[in-house]
């Protein structure tokens, strides 16, 4: 999953610079608004609308704008019609490429997710086309310097189902999505900060490309991760450090 681990931390310095324009309060608005709408606004019975507001807090989104966002979820303010929606499609070099997205609009958000792909020498496909090379995991990314023994005993206690030791000296841990937030606060209660938390697709098998492709793919996975609407972006290309390395990242 080495792939993967590299996209992941490269959409977390991104996560940063989007922060000091806003963007990311506009996505996490609407992660809080559909878990408060799937299962209710009390956090404490409702896991996913907990995660979300602990990432809101995470990037000092407003208290007042998170209990808006609830409340729009529960219905007790307009603007809660946002539904979930998963684009999937091929990127340059037949690569696959999955995104979640959150749209109160799919008319508006499905032609842009195309013109994207389309810009980026992909392809949006049809639904499942690329779903099955996928699973949805829990996934931390612990950066140097870490304690690999204190993780990897709390990951093993907790229901994580795999500890990965990868290039550059990260651990990634991966846990069936039900076992994520036991998970996290197992870690939090021992002082493990993950660099990387998060829910998402990672690829059963991951595909190798020549760096000149490499890096189109990667401003495919860039453009449609800046887009309001998307959530999440997995793909099963293989980032190794080599590859990285002669992209010039």
């Amino acid at each position: 999953m080495a792939g993967h681990s590299h996209w992941a931390g490269i959409k977390h310095k991104k996560a940063l610079i989007d922060n000091k324009r806003g963007k990311v309060w506009s996505k996490l608005s609407k992660a809080i608004i559909v878990a408060a709408k799937m299962g209710g606004g009390d956090p404490g019975m409702n896991p996913r609308l907990r995660q979300a507001i602990l990432d809101a807090r995470a990037v000092s989104m407003p208290k007042d704008n998170i209990e808006r966002a609830v409340k729009k979820g529960t219905g007790e303010l307009d603007g809660g019609n946002v539904e979930e929606v998963l684009y999937e499609g091929y990127g340059p070099g037949g690569v696959a490429v999955m995104c979640e997205a959150l749209t109160d609009n799919r008319n508006r958000t499905a032609p842009e997710m195309r013109s994207l792909f389309d810009k980026y020498g992909g392809k949006l496909g049809a639904t499942n086309c690329v779903a099955y090379l996928f699973d949805r995991k829990g996934l931390f990314v612990f950066e140097p310097p870490l304690d690999e023994e204190s993780i990897t005993l709390v990951a093993m206690e907790h229901g994580a189902d795999d500890v990965q030791l990868q290039e550059g000296g990260k651990l990634e841990v991966t846990c069936p999505v039900d076992a994520f937030m036991a998970l996290q606060d197992a870690f939090e209660a021992a002082s493990l900060t993950a660099k990387v938390k998060e829910v998402t697709r990672i690829a059963q098998n991951t595909v190798d490309l020549d760096p000149e492709t490499a890096k189109n793919v990667l401003k495919l996975l860039e453009a449609l991760d800046d887009h309001d609407d998307v959530q999440t972006v997995s793909t099963n290309l293989n980032l190794s450090a080599e590859t990285l390395a002669a992209m010039g990242e």
